[in-house]
Formats: C-alpha cells, structure tokens, sequence
C-alpha cells in the first residue's frame, strides 16, 4: 500500500485531464476587416489571453467536419490530422501551430489580432506540408477549437466554435433581375430602342448611297441631242415666171 501511494499522486494530474477552458473561438467582429467568410476561407480572433498558464505549450488550431471527429490524443504533422487528407480520409486537421509568445497579453495597441484559415494555397497539394493551412474544400459547416499542447501531450483546450458556414457561389440561373437596375421592362425597352436605332440607321445607310448613285450618273451621262430636220420649201412663184424654165 505505501509503494503504491507516490504512484497514485503521479498519475493523479493525468487522470484530472485536459485542462477545459471557458473560451470559445468566434469570427472576428474587427470592423477593419472586410471578407470574414469567403468560398475556402474564414477569420477568427487570436486567442489572447487564454492561454496564460502553459507558457511552454504550442497552441495548435484543430479544424473539424465534426466535434466527434476528433481525438485529442492524435499528434500533429500525421497522416491522421493531416490536411491533405480533409475531408475524404481526414474528418478534423490540425494547423497554425504557435507558441504563446505570439499572442501577448495585453494585446499591443494598433495589433490586427486575427487568423485567416485556408489562406494557405501552395502547400494544399504537398504531403510534406501535413499542417498546411490550405483553403477550405467546401461550405462546412466547419467547427474549431485551440489545443494546447506540452511536447506531445494536450495539456488544454478552448470549447468548440459556433459552426461555421462558408459563402457560396450562386448559379446565374438563380439571380433574380425583379426589383434590381435591369428590370424586366427596362430590358424590353433597350431591346425595342436598340431595334429602332438600327432601322434608322440601315435607312441612313441606304439614302446616302442614293444620293451618292445619282449624282454620279448625272455627271457622266449625256443625253443624245434631237436631230434637226430641214424641210425643203418650193417656192411656188419661182416656177410661174418664163426664165426659170429656161
């Protein structure tokens, strides 16, 4: 029994567990940053003063398709967290691994205290890279959280995020011109506008090559004057005198 005991307080710290904390990651809510969500990427805050008590702990963000999915036994940098198996083989990755010294606390004024998950693309598709943080293959939802861990062992972690949702690219088929700049009815009268311009300019066209046909065939056309006829007169009182008869 006395040999047993100094066992048991050895054990005692591994059996309390992962230290579970009260935060819970968010999108950022700076006003400064515009696209929090786009197709393959979203913003968080940076765990600022969370992590206080595990100054030798790399803080590690773990990126799930399910809570469940998880184990927080499973180390980093393997093939079972990798993110090039997300999300076929890999149901929850883990990347942008840090140490505390990056997320001071107090935050220092005028510091942009986010992380962009998925601005990663180089490295989506290199397996030598398995904490790449490459672009989000979907919509989600995706679910997040902050693990702590002291060498290989977890030693804290936050509460998981709110689920995710990612923007998606709408069809053109289903964009609605009612109640927009190119209405129905502003689209039928540029139609009828459009087709009355053109008639008026085909006959533009065309009265300019009349005119022009016509003063050309003035210029080179000469018109054939009227033959003039001569009578022959006889003059009656020139036959009733004697001499001309001789």
């Amino acid at each position: 029994t006395h040999t047993m005991l100094p066992l048991l307080l050895l054990l005692l710290p591994a059996a309390h567990g992962i230290a579970q904390l009260r935060y819970r990651p968010a999108l950022t809510k700076d006003p400064q940053l515009e696209g929090l969500t786009t197709a393959s990427t979203f913003v968080l805050d940076q765990p600022r003063c969370v992590f206080d008590d595990y100054g030798n702990a790399d803080i590690w963000l773990v990126v799930a398709l399910e809570q469940a999915a998880f184990n927080n036994t499973a180390a980093p940098g393997t093939p079972e967290t990798a993110f090039q198996g997300f999300p076929d083989r890999v149901r929850a990755y883990m990347t942008l691994n840090t140490t505390l010294v990056n997320y001071p606390c107090p935050k220092p004024d005028g510091d942009i205290t986010v992380l962009r998950v998925g601005s990663e693309t180089s490295c989506a598709q290199e397996p030598t890279r398995p904490t790449c943080n490459g672009p989000l293959p979907g919509p989600g939802p995706y679910w997040v959280k902050f693990l702590a861990l002291e060498g290989s062992v977890p030693v804290a972690e936050t509460a998981w995020s709110e689920p995710i949702i990612l923007r998606t690219a709408k069809s053109p088929n289903s964009i609605s011109t009612t109640g927009s700049g190119h209405s129905a009815g502003m689209i039928a009268i540029t139609t009828i506008l459009s087709i009355l311009f053109a008639i008026l300019l085909a006959g533009l066209v065309a009265m300019i090559i009349f005119w022009s046909s016509d003063s050309c065939s003035g210029s080179s056309t000469f018109s054939k004057p009227e033959s003039v006829t001569v009578r022959r007169y006889n003059t009656h009182h020139v036959y009733d005198q004697p001499a001309a008869r001789l």
